[in-house]
């Protein structure tokens, strides 16, 4: 059965009063997404700039860090070459006191040698004396 009429005019003007309050409810959605859209940009550069913030300072540290470390591997360096450059004194040292061993040893060999040529010499020459004579 059909509806009476003044039930449905009621059901038509609610439905108009609803319409009505659309382009409102609208302009509030259109108000809140433009208010959102500028929140989120914000968000967003505010993001970017913690992430470019973080990085500087993470790249400083690490920075520091290497310099701190290239700055001990120098100290060690150093140290290193003080410890080889004493011990290529030592090692001159000990060559020179070799060389000088070996000399006196050379020199104690000449010696030795003119020492026995001279006998010889003289040997040989009371040898040819000895058969001159005969």
């Amino acid at each position: 059965m059909p509806r009476p009429l003044a039930a449905r005019v009621a059901v038509l003007e609610s439905q108009m009063q609803s319409l009505q309050e659309l382009p409102g409810q609208v302009a509030a959605l259109d108000t809140r997404v433009a208010s959102l859209e500028s929140q989120f940009l914000q968000f967003r550069a505010e993001v970017k700039d913690e992430f470019l913030t973080t990085r500087r300072e993470i790249t400083a540290e690490i920075r520091g860090e290497i310099r701190g470390e290239i700055g001990g591997l120098r100290e060690e360096m150093r140290a290193g070459d003080a410890a080889v450059g004493g011990e290529v004194n030592d090692l001159r040292r000990e060559l020179g006191a070799v060389a000088a061993g070996l000399r006196e040893e050379i020199r104690t060999g000449l010696e030795d040698t003119r020492r026995y040529m001279r006998m010889l010499h003289e040997q040989v020459r009371a040898d040819i004396k000895t058969i001159r004579d005969k």
